[in-house]
């Protein structure tokens, strides 16, 4: 009954403020989202990097440390991007998800992926192929959710576990959705995830990727969306402020995955012109602008939307989306 009743408050439309780590410091994305409270944003989000994308942006305070503190310092729900197997052992992230999950029931969720090089090359191990990062994610998905059924863990195969048992577990077990950009795993990760996490893109794109859930198994499974936009007074400042802190995040995936230093997404940002980036994020002063590329989110079947501003102007976008975007689109 318990998860039955989770489930039920899931599929309620939320539109979400999402806390980009590489980009503000812990205590400022901790004041942010104390705004985007009060400004009638109801979930929250967060990323979860050891590196920035670049040194423009040039933060990366350690999530899970700041989970414990948004959780406690508001009553949103949230939920991080995760990729177990390489810089984090699955036994220990099934630790901290239990823990989160058991402090604040109902309100944690969890979306993994197999990662970018950017974050996981720096244990010194080998960087797998697409495909063996795969089989290890899946490996991780499994162990976790054996551990939070209380299960006696022990695993040989990408990733290894001895004996391992994990004692504090929350009566209702977080959701593992599963993050996917491209069709191809989207569909995949219909056949084993809670529900999809993927990010904003061309609606045609987009909607390759929501058919490719559904039919790898995801039929009626929720639905989260990071919606990446830049919003200010002016058109011209919201594309700048696009272009500086985001340019070098437009590249295709299999790109972006195997980078490792932020110099190096630094360097292919510079071949990126402010006006190349609007394929990826949108951009724009208007709010009502705004309001209708969300309402076509909502329309292809994404219950939550996470609002990642991506210039640095937060405090305004907070205030002005709270009074003229959010009741647009949360009282319909």
């Amino acid at each position: 009954m318990p998860t039955k009743i989770f489930l039920l408050k899931y599929v309620m439309i939320k539109i979400g403020y999402h806390s980009s780590h590489e980009q503000f410091k812990p205590s400022t994305l901790l004041r942010n989202v104390r705004l985007a409270q009060q400004a009638g944003f109801t979930a929250g989000s967060c990323s979860d990097h050891f590196h920035p994308w670049s040194n423009t942006q040039g933060e990366s305070g350690f999530a899970w440390s700041w989970l414990g503190a948004a959780l406690q310092a508001t009553n949103l729900s949230f939920g991080v991007v995760n990729a177990p197997g390489q810089r984090y052992h699955p036994a220990i992230i099934a630790q901290a998800a239990a823990t989160l999950a058991e402090l604040f029931p109902e309100r944690f969720w969890i979306a993994v992926g197999s990662g970018q090089a950017l974050n996981e090359h720096i244990t010194g191990d080998k960087w797998p192929s697409k495909a063996d990062r795969n089989v290890r994610l899946k490996e991780c998905v499994d162990i976790m959710r054996a551990l939070w059924n209380g299960e006696t863990v022990t695993h040989k195969g990408l990733v290894t576990v001895e004996d391992a048992i994990l004692f504090t577990r929350p009566t209702v077990k977080p959701l593992i959705f599963g993050a996917a950009v491209t069709a191809k795993t989207a569909e995949w990760v219909g056949s084993w995830a809670d529900g999809l996490l993927t990010i904003s893109q061309p609606r045609e794109k987009l909607q390759e990727v929501v058919d490719a859930f559904r039919r790898g198994g995801g039929e009626g499974k929720p639905m989260n969306l990071k919606v990446q936009l830049s919003y200010a007074d002016t058109e011209e400042t919201a594309l700048q402020g696009a272009h500086q802190q985001w340019r070098s995040n437009v590249f295709p995936n299999n790109a972006l995955t195997e980078l490792r230093m932020p110099e190096q997404f630094e360097a292919i940002g510079q071949m990126v012109k402010p006006d190349e980036i609007t394929n990826m994020v949108n951009i724009s002063s208007d709010p009502a602008r705004h309001i209708a590329w969300l309402q076509t989110y909502l329309d292809i079947g994404f219950e939550q939307l996470y609002l990642h501003n991506v210039n640095l102007e937060h405090e305004r976008f907070i205030d002005v989306f709270g009074e003229r975007v959010l009741p647009a689109l949360l009282t319909k």
